[in-house]
């Protein structure tokens, strides 16, 4: 069948399918093993929605056509990427990886086709940009509904020409590379906005794929801690009672695979080797529930700032107190409080850290020495 007919066939099958799709959560990836366990160990669950997924995977990977993942924050779409990349004739090249979203806007157009020496203020160098980096393998754009207007229109000519130019050169080089692409917007919108290019959609969603929410795959949730589980020491791994497992397939995970990811850590270090049962889970999942009532995620900067400032007016009262022959160890305290917090603006900023530190009134830098200090892994989309 050529390209033309599978992508095609392809594109039919999705919009039918498409809203049953399952997701995928992080793991290592196994480079040049086109089988079945190396799917299996990437693309974690047995539920239907995960098993169709990995036919899906292995469909797509068979041509070389852009594919655009689509589906909320934290639900594995970069996993997903790798997948396909694992899976196809590319597998032994190399797969690279960019937050379209997380990189200052005037310099994405050197992360991407890199840039000569002396060709603007701090190149002090020549840089090889991703696409060059990636030439023979496969790139993956993430948040692509963030990347600025003007670079829409690069990005769509490098795709039309298949060539690059970097920053400061004339020089004109041929790429080959494949392009997936992901986002958690809503495109058909933002290009109603103005916002996003419908021509540039149509040449990177040639199949478009729909991740859906760990919600909609419950079933995997058990799998899924058992993988995050797998590298912890045995003394640290936590063990969920029969009601506490059905709390956690009852919650609605609105950070997805990235918060039942951030979870399992919380619980590996203020848990460590105990049996949790529904109250201790509830507590996990939402951190702050002993020191102030549970109210809604803020919706605007405004209301995190007043739900911070009703968090601590309420914190207060509660606060333990050193007592005759009960000292507190103060330093253990406030440690216990900090990495609750990093982890509640890690899930309210979707896994993006500047926004996590602008939650916590921190530098970026700071938070990364903080999350490096108490082993918080920064998650993909």
């Amino acid at each position: 069948m050529d390209n033309l007919l599978f992508t095609t066939f392809v594109n039919l099958w999705v919009h039918r399918k498409g809203a049953d799709l399952g997701g995928a959560v992080e793991t290592e990836m196994t480079v040049g093993q086109n089988n079945n366990a190396a799917l299996e160990a990437l693309i974690i669950g047995t539920s239907e929605a995960t098993c169709r997924l990995r036919e899906m995977i292995r469909r797509v990977a068979r041509s070389n056509a852009s594919v655009m993942l689509c589906g909320p924050s934290g639900s594995g779409k970069e996993l997903v990427a790798r997948a396909i990349h694992d899976e196809g004739a590319r597998s032994g090249k190399a797969f690279s990886a960019i937050n379209c979203g997380a990189i200052p806007g005037e310099l994405i157009e050197s992360e991407l086709f890199g840039h000569e020496k002396g060709s603007f203020t701090g190149a002090h160098a020549r840089r090889i940009g991703h696409f060059e980096a990636s030439d023979g393998g496969t790139l993956f754009l993430d948040e692509i509904g963030d990347m600025r207007f003007d670079m829409q229109v690069k990005l769509l000519r490098v795709l039309e020409d298949r060539t690059i130019v970097r920053v400061g050169s004339s020089e004109v080089r041929d790429i080959d590379v494949r392009v997936i692409s992901a986002t958690h917007q809503d495109l058909g919108a933002a290009i109603a906005e103005g916002k996003f290019r419908e021509d540039l959609f149509f040449r990177l969603g040639v199949v478009v794929l729909q991740v859906p929410s760990l919600a909609s795959r419950v079933e995997d949730i058990p799998a899924l801690i058992r993988h995050f589980q797998r590298k912890m020491p045995a003394d640290v791994k936590c063990r969920f009672d029969d009601a506490a497992m059905v709390l956690l397939m009852q919650h609605g995970w609105p950070g997805n695979v990235r918060e039942l990811r951030n979870f399992v850590e919380r619980a590996s270090v203020l848990h460590g080797g105990e049996t949790l049962g529904v109250d201790d889970v509830a507590m996990l999942l939402n951190p702050t529930a002993a020191l102030a009532p549970r109210r809604a995620v803020p919706s605007s900067p405004v209301a995190v700032q007043a739900s911070a400032d009703d968090f601590a007016a309420s914190a207060a009262p509660h606060a333990k107190t050193p007592a005759p022959g009960r000292p507190i160890d103060l330093k253990r305290e406030i440690e216990t409080i900090e990495l609750e917090q990093i982890h509640v603006a890690l899930d309210l900023a979707d896994g993006i850290i500047s926004e996590a530190a602008r939650l916590l009134t921190l530098k970026r830098t700071t938070l990364i020495e903080k999350m490096r200090k108490y082993g918080v892994h920064q998650q993909a989309a």
